[in-house]
């Protein structure tokens, strides 16, 4: 009996060829169409959601599919437009310098079918119709979701309506499946007819699933979101001044969710001198805080023990003990989180966060100089300062994203956006899995030299007929 993962293999590697040679106008089309299809299952899809993640309704779950949804519009607008082919255009030069210059075409074409494992946290913006999924089909390239256990049968029903919505649309079969299971991921990523991998999570599980695309005969990019403890850096000029609304913020944005986004800032470090006074700001902020339930019994298990572990680290203060899943505020000293970073800056998934207290501004550059790859980090301060400047420059070559005067939760789906950083928030610091350069992962470039024009893509023939932004001879041209 032929399984389900190899029916679903079989069938995106037929549709691989008739699937990238769809229209940009058609494949837009699907994405809007797989958007509307969503939009009105809301009723049925939201409380599905809330009865697995045990995420609230309102607003979470509501805006959650509102920005799943937004994203598969965005995409849609983005590939109608053109500009994610990278159109350059090189006319043959016999005086160009190094040897003459032939006739060459270049674009960005789809990689192939491509493996997308679903996050728990986010049931829908990184989960079957997420952010990975739109990418790629944008893109051209079928898509096989391996579906997070954390939500089985929401994962099925959103399956259900995104098949249904692209077969309505005239995408060929194949395009889209869906997979249950642990070992049909690891064989998912490690079948010859994968090309890429994307994925949301834990940095074992991503880390384990890049192995195992690495050490295929014919390696295969994998795109691991793995998490971060996005540091924030506060200047004592700004702790001075704001310290109340710092902290405010600062418990607004680690509990946010249950403090499970991968967003969430699992470290401030604050000057020594002001600690106390913050210390107590952010505790009063705290105490209005009720305990949300965490994701799943697992995620639970997995915080109360990685929890745990930093509360008997000798380095470790608790300033707020939480009860159970209740928030939780930890404290220790800068010389001793330089001293034990490793074991301090690991990620625990939940609603907890440390306050580390520097003494001179010497050591809280020491600080941010000891991370190596994160997705965001904050500076909170004023200007002129030396020291900002100093932070941010350290920070630019760490992180995806460098915040000032702001807080990481919020990954706005946008042109501009990077949700992305250098290992281990990421296996691949030169992508985003969040905006309109998401793309980028799911295409490859070709160049065509000295083709006839008969036999290119439209995008590459003299005059333009699709009207794509184009290079031409080193000029942008944006339009035909």
């Amino acid at each position: 009996m032929v399984s389900v993962l190899e029916e679903l293999l079989s069938a995106a590697d037929e549709a691989r060829e008739p699937l990238a040679a769809l229209s940009s106008v058609t494949r837009a089309e699907a994405l809007r169409r797989v958007a509307d299809t969503l939009d009105a299952a809301a009723g049925e899809l939201v409380p599905l959601a809330h009865q697995e993640t045990n995420l609230p309704k309102v607003p979470r779950l509501h805006a959650e599919l509102e920005r799943t949804t937004f994203q598969l519009r965005l995409l849609a607008e983005t590939i109608v437009e053109g500009g994610h082919l990278e159109v350059v255009i090189d006319s043959p030069d016999t005086y160009w310098p190094a040897g003459g210059r032939p006739d060459l075409r270049r674009m960005m074409v789809p990689v192939g079918p491509v493996a997308v494992f679903g996050a728990s946290n986010f049931p829908f913006a990184f989960s079957v119709a997420g952010g990975d999924t739109a990418a790629a089909l944008a893109a051209g390239c079928p898509v096989v979701v391996k579906a997070n256990p954390g939500h089985p049968l929401l994962s099925d029903r959103v399956a259900a309506l995104v098949s249904s919505a692209l077969s309505s649309t005239g995408v060929p079969r194949g395009a889209f499946g869906l997979v249950h299971g642990i070992e049909e991921g690891r064989a998912l990523v490690t079948d010859s007819r994968i090309k890429a991998g994307a994925f949301t999570g834990s940095l074992a599980g991503g880390r384990a699933l890049f192995d195992l695309a690495c050490a295929r005969p014919d390696p295969i990019p994998f795109y691991a979101e793995m998490g971060s403890v996005n540091p924030v850096f506060v200047t004592a000029p700004a702790v001075v001044e704001r310290s109340e609304a710092i902290a405010e913020g600062y418990v607004a944005s680690f509990t946010l969710g249950g403090g499970q986004f991968c967003t969430k800032p699992g470290l401030v470090f604050v000057p020594e001198a002001e600690a106390e006074t913050f210390e107590s700001f952010v505790a009063a902020a705290l105490a209005g805080r009720v305990a949300e339930p965490l994701l799943n019994t697992d995620i639970e298990a997995r915080y109360a023990a990685a929890l745990g572990e930093l509360r008997k680290h000798p380095a470790v203060r608790v300033l707020v003990a939480g009860d159970g899943v209740a928030p939780t505020l930890l404290g220790c000293d800068a010389a001793d989180f330089l001293a034990s970073r490793a074991e301090l800056r690991t990620e625990c998934f939940g609603p907890v966060s440390m306050v580390v207290r520097y003494s001179t501004e010497a050591e809280l550059v020491a600080c941010a100089r000891s991370f190596t790859g994160e997705l965001a980090a904050s500076v909170h301060g004023s200007l002129p300062d030396r020291t900002v400047e100093r932070l941010v420059a350290l920070l630019s070559d760490r992180v995806g994203r460098v915040l000032w005067n702001g807080w990481p939760t919020g990954v706005s789906v946008t042109y501009a956006m990077q949700h992305g950083g250098p290992y281990p928030a990421t296996t691949s610091a030169g992508h985003t899995s969040v905006g309109t350069t998401s793309l980028r992962r799911f295409l490859r470039p070709v160049v065509y030299q000295n083709m006839p024009q008969a036999l290119l893509p439209e995008e590459l023939r003299d005059g333009n007929p699709l009207g794509v932004p184009r290079r031409m001879d080193g000029v942008y041209r944006p339009t035909a």
